[in-house]
């Protein structure tokens, strides 16, 4: 027999129509995060060399707030040791809409300030000679600026919440280069500062959330508060967040295992009517930290808290320890509190490898799913496949990093990094030993930076596996592969020959591939390697071939391609038969089949198998759909002589 069959893994949309909302691959945030135009990094490299003299330890940021404003007042201290002998220049960040009062260095007040766009160099009077260290105490004042820099919006923003009750917000959103936009700042990915005080006065109806633990609320004259926010653990500056309004506070514990005391979580919402709305989606952050705490290792700020902060933003900010956040559906909130093991205590060490951050906080929401709600789980990766496969060119790592459009491209840094990662346990073929190596990763890199070669090292030291020709390929190489092959069977030989051709610029994926060899009397799973473009392998097998499945487990980003099929003879095929109700919602049968079937199957559109069941003797041909997802499903019925099969769609 002689056949053409094409299995093709589709483009999804934005909005799958075979997932419910709160299982989607997080895509609305990465694209929210394209709002930005193409757009220098703020410092100069001449400033940036300046800026490396000195390394941060300690931030204290003493602002005055409001919920409906962005107007800015207060100061900013920084602690630093010096990285050269002496400092004569004391060099910063911050926009030019803001007018500096005065700036303070070892308590000493300073006159010579220059101002170069966002570049601020302080000329000292007395240079500081090492080991001494470095206090400088900012004062300035002004309005943020509004030209949609950061990675969702503005660095500073301010605005009103109208679906749920309605409610004014401010808060802050750093990522990547707009920290400088409501504070003094060094934007340096890879100077951490160990610890960081963020105090708050408003007006005394607002709550303010922050980094680590709330140590004091002190009331006022003038019907204010100030909140004093103090976090102890090592922090890069993006991080670092406010968020201001009349909040309403939900509390929930978390308890995952080996913490020695419950993990509060604290959510600041608009509202009554915004708990109401949102109250189980919040619970479930419980379970997820659980969950990741055992996956990754204890979750990072076990001594402080994990929390929300509403704000009508359109997306997730993992802000260390306390996200600021729009909405609370569960692959968003999975994205965003992952990023506390993978963005807040390992950091990209460069936005060339920001897939270190968003790669593996959308890795995480299919992990989420995997463990928790697993019956969406292979739809989202094969949705967050769908993206990737949709255009034939781009890789991981990001060449410019001043495009904020490119850093935070979805397809490239959000999916195409997970879908790596899924490949990368693929060819580890061990669980134990993947999760292991993501342990370790947090272990020895937390509280840090890191690159891709620092992963690559911990994966090879743990597995002993070398990874070079991985890495090379897929998160340098552009592209994926199309495998194609053709099989045929005669005298109890299976001969398949599969041959790779590259979308894009990288010549050839080296990978293992799974194969599900279908026959009348059950399947058998196989697992090979293609190390070159064509391969070909040999199977004994004396049962019939009915059908070859590429990939059926849905591991690689790769689109699948069978032909040229020789066989035996297949069985008949019934033509009488109808599927009814097609498309359905429920209860689903096969009517007016000539002959008695006893196997029923149901693939999905990647040729996945989602139902298989025996069938007795004079048994009803029907089974329920009602728990498959919406989308187009194949549906076959054999007796090893005869088989009907069709299509129907599950609204």
């Amino acid at each position: 027999m002689k056949a053409t069959l094409y299995v093709l893994l589709l483009a999804f949309p934005l909005l799958s129509q075979t997932l419910q909302a709160q299982h989607q691959p997080l895509s609305a945030c990465a694209e929210s995060r394209t709002q930005a135009m193409q757009r220098q990094a703020v410092a100069s490299p001449a400033h940036a060399k300046l800026m490396q003299q000195y390394n941060v330890t300690f931030y204290k940021l003493d602002l005055h707030l409001e919920r409906n404003s962005t107007y800015i007042s207060g100061n900013v201290t920084t602690n630093a040791n010096l990285q050269v002998a002496q400092l004569d220049t004391f060099a910063f960040e911050l926009h030019p809409n803001f007018q500096i009062d005065s700036v303070l260095v070892n308590g000493r007040k300073q006159a010579s300030i220059s101002r170069n766009a966002g570049d601020v160099s302080v000329k000292l009077q007395t240079p500081v000679t090492a080991p001494a260290k470095v206090t400088a105490q900012i004062f300035y004042k002004g309005t943020a600026p509004s030209g949609a820099s950061a990675a969702i919006g503005n660095g500073f923003s301010t605005a009103r919440e109208v679906n749920w009750g309605g409610a004014n917000v401010t808060w802050s959103l750093s990522q990547p280069y707009a920290g400088y936009e409501w504070w003094p700042t060094k934007q340096i990915l890879t100077d951490k500062a160990d610890s960081v005080h963020v105090f708050v006065t408003t007006s005394a109806e607002n709550k303010v959330g922050s980094n680590g633990l709330l140590t004091n609320t002190v009331q006022l004259p003038n019907n204010k508060v100030r909140y004093e926010w103090k976090s102890r653990y090592p922090i890069a500056y993006y991080l670092i967040s406010v968020a201001v309004s009349d909040y309403l506070e939900y509390n929930l514990l978390a308890n995952p295992t080996g913490a020695p005391t419950p993990i509060p979580i604290i959510n600041y919402v608009y509202n009554t009517t915004t708990l109401n709305q949102f109250k189980s989606q919040i619970d479930l952050t419980v379970p997820l930290l659980e969950t990741f705490s055992d996956l990754f290792t204890l979750y990072p700020f076990a001594k402080e808290k994990y929390g929300h902060s509403m704000a009508p933003m359109g997306g997730g900010m993992e802000h260390q320890t306390i996200t600021t956040q729009s909405t609370f559906n569960f692959t968003l909130t999975a994205h965003e509190l992952a990023h506390q093991w993978f963005g807040d205590n390992v950091t990209c060490a460069t936005w060339q490898d920001i897939w270190l951050n968003e790669g593996f906080a959308s890795y995480a929401e299919y992990l989420a799913l995997e463990q928790l709600q697993p019956f969406y789980a292979p739809e989202w990766m094969s949705t967050a496949q769908g993206r990737v496969l949709a255009v034939p060119t781009g890789s991981v790592f990001v060449e410019d990093t001043t495009n904020v459009s490119r850093i935070f491209n979805y397809r490239l840094s959000y999916a195409k990094g997970a879908t790596v990662l899924h490949m990368l346990r693929f060819t580890i073929d061990n669980d134990e030993l993947f999760f292991e190596a993501l342990r370790s990763y947090q272990q020895q890199l937390g509280g840090s930076t890191a690159t891709t070669a620092d992963l690559q090292r911990v994966f090879e030291e743990t597995t002993n596996l070398n990874l070079d020709y991985f890495f090379e390929q897929w998160y340098k190489g552009e592209g994926w592969p199309t495998i194609t092959i053709d099989w045929q069977q005669q005298d109890g030989q299976l001969v398949l020959s599969a041959t790779q051709t590259p979308s894009a610029s990288t010549p050839f994926f080296r990978t293992d591939v799974e194969y599900l060899i279908q026959t009348a009397s059950g399947d058998s799973l196989v697992r090979v390697s293609q190390t070159e473009q064509t391969e070909q392998y040999q199977f004994s097998l004396d049962k019939e071939v009915i059908g070859i499945v590429i990939d059926p487990n849905n591991w690689l980003l790769a689109r699948k391609v069978i032909q040229n099929v020789t066989s035996a003879p297949a069985p008949p095929l019934e033509q009488a038969a109808r599927i009814y109700p097609n498309p359905t919602q429920d209860l689903t049968t096969i009517e007016n089949l000539t002959f008695q079937p006893n196997i029923l199957e149901v693939h999905d559109r990647t040729g996945r198998l989602v139902y298989r069941q025996q069938l007795l003797y004079n048994q009803q041909v029907q089974f329920s759909a009602a728990s498959l997802p919406a989308g187009l499903y194949f549906i076959r019925a054999s007796n090893g002589n005869k088989y009907f099969q069709g299509k129907f769609v599950k609204r």
